[in-house]
């Protein structure tokens, strides 16, 4: 069910997190699918209704610094820095954890990835439910995220208790994630808050390699992911019938989106207009490739999963 986030509706979903159950809320990012951090039962049943495997951590949001101080065994300076920067932000620092945190939320390693969002639904819902929320985003896993309440009742329908309807997100890509669990920083995945902007915080940070076939230290690394249900392509086929998302140049297509030139202008838009264009029956969805430069490689990198085979 979509409900509006009203203070009434807040404090309803705040005690359906409190009691183990799942409920949909915004974040500046894209919308999460909520449930209490604390409460292994309640995280579990976020992996079974995403199709998530165990792999993939969950991030935990929490409602301020202080709290996810008591949540990790060190705060080292360059958590504080950032989190004075970037806090309430799209930025997850990832930390050594304290055992309160369930070692499902955290594909069974010994840290978390913890944020403090941009949005003050999701603020709001922190406050009543009291208590940390895990929440990744509010889809099938390696679907098209969702920035719209309606998406997520398209791909997960009646099995979220409850949806709240915050509006668009304004961000529209998934989180920085950045670990400072290790002896330098590591850069697991881009985002909106580039590699420059966390540099010009805390100095020089390393860029993680690709994952194995075991624990991930962040959401999102694998390589298939963020994708629409049509093929999304980096190039134009020959043939077919489809849509082309271009920035500079008109190509060949059925139908032509134009993008904003500006990264964040760009990525606000770029989840809403991949899931109109899949609803349209097309046989794919070609994309021009994005500079490459620091302030797109979160676009990038979610354009190259979409696009992986």
């Amino acid at each position: 069910m979509i409900s509006p986030s009203n203070a009434e509706t807040i404090r309803r979903a705040g005690t359906l997190i409190r009691e183990g159950r799942l409920v949909a809320f915004p974040t500046e990012t894209v919308y999460g699918l909520g449930a209490n951090a604390l409460d292994a039962g309640a995280v579990e049943r976020i992996f079974r209704v995403k199709g998530r495997p165990s792999t993939s951590p969950v991030i935990v949001h929490v409602a301020s610094v202080q709290a996810a101080r008591e949540l990790v065994t060190a705060w080292p300076p360059a958590a504080e820095a950032l989190a004075r920067r970037f806090w309430p932000g799209p930025l997850t620092l990832v930390l050594s954890k304290r055992d309160c945190i369930p070692s499902i939320v955290t594909a069974g390693l010994p840290t978390a990835g913890l944020r403090v969002p941009a949005n003050p639904v999701a603020l709001e819902l922190l406050k009543a439910a009291g208590t940390p929320i895990a929440a990744p985003s509010a889809n099938r896993f390696s679907e098209l995220s969702p920035t719209a309440a309606a998406h997520v009742h398209e791909s997960l329908g009646d099995q979220v208790d409850l949806i709240l309807d915050g509006g668009p997100a304004q961000v529209g890509i998934e989180s920085t994630v950045l670990s400072l669990a290790g002896p330098v920083p590591l850069l697991l995945r881009p985002g909106m808050i580039s590699q420059v902007q966390i540099e010009e915080v805390i100095g020089a940070i390393h860029i993680a390699p690709t994952p194995g076939d075991g624990p991930h230290l962040a959401p999102g690394m694998h390589a298939k992911h963020y994708s629409p249900r049509t093929p999304l392509l980096l190039h134009v086929p020959d043939s077919g019938r489809g849509a082309h998302l271009w920035l500079q140049h008109q190509m060949p297509a059925a139908k032509a989106v134009r993008m904003p030139a500006d990264p964040a202008h760009y990525a606000a838009l770029l989840y809403k207009t991949l899931h109109s264009l899949d609803q349209e029956g097309f046989d794919w969805i070609a994309v021009e490739v994005p500079p490459n430069s620091a302030e797109w490689a979160g676009i990038r990198d979610r354009l190259n999963r979409a696009a992986a085979i």
